[in-house]
């Protein structure tokens, strides 16, 4: 019997404006490899901190609040925990909101990994904002993203096209 793996979470935050588009339940996950010098999530860092989280509990708070557009998933790394999200995701989706999400790495780096999980992590998110923060390209101008060297991508049009694509109006 296959067990499914569990969630780590560093936090929720069940009304965000600032994790993307909308009003968003904001999911932290725990764990990440980058390092980004000034992250502003440090305490997320080490992957035996945080809490083991329910996925089914999530759902029932996306489901208190009708007037949430979606979730936002960060962290931490997202993609280190790509198995552990997909009930999340997946009843996200079946909810008919839609999914942004943060990771260090880029989205050709995580095609190039052929990992199944992170494609199938992929293949249900809305928005990408991908690339490690870099405190040298620093800019507090931009939408959702820290750094010059972040991008915001259509997962889907990425997928489809085999390249990143920018997201309109980001």
């Amino acid at each position: 019997m296959n067990r499914q793996p569990q969630l780590r979470l560093s936090g929720v935050i069940k009304e965000s404006i600032v994790d993307g588009p909308g009003l968003r339940l904001a999911i932290f996950t725990q764990g990440c490899p980058h390092g980004c010098y000034n992250c502003h999530n440090p305490e997320t860092h080490d992957f035996e901190g945080g809490f083991v989280a329910d996925s089914g509990k999530l759902l029932a708070a996306i489901d208190k609040n009708p007037l949430l557009c979606g979730i936002t998933l960060s962290g931490g790394e997202p993609m280190c925990q790509a198995a552990a999200l997909m009930p999340l995701v997946n009843g996200v989706k079946q909810r008919g909101k839609n999914i942004f999400c943060y990771t260090g790495y880029t989205f050709e780096q995580l095609i190039a990994t052929a990992n199944e999980d992170v494609i199938a992590l992929l293949s249900r998110l809305d928005i990408l904002v991908d690339g490690p923060y870099m405190d040298s390209e620093r800019n507090l101008e931009l939408r959702f993203r820290g750094s010059n060297n972040q991008r915001v991508l259509d997962v889907q049009a990425s997928l489809s096209k085999g390249i990143a694509v920018w997201a309109e109006g980001y």
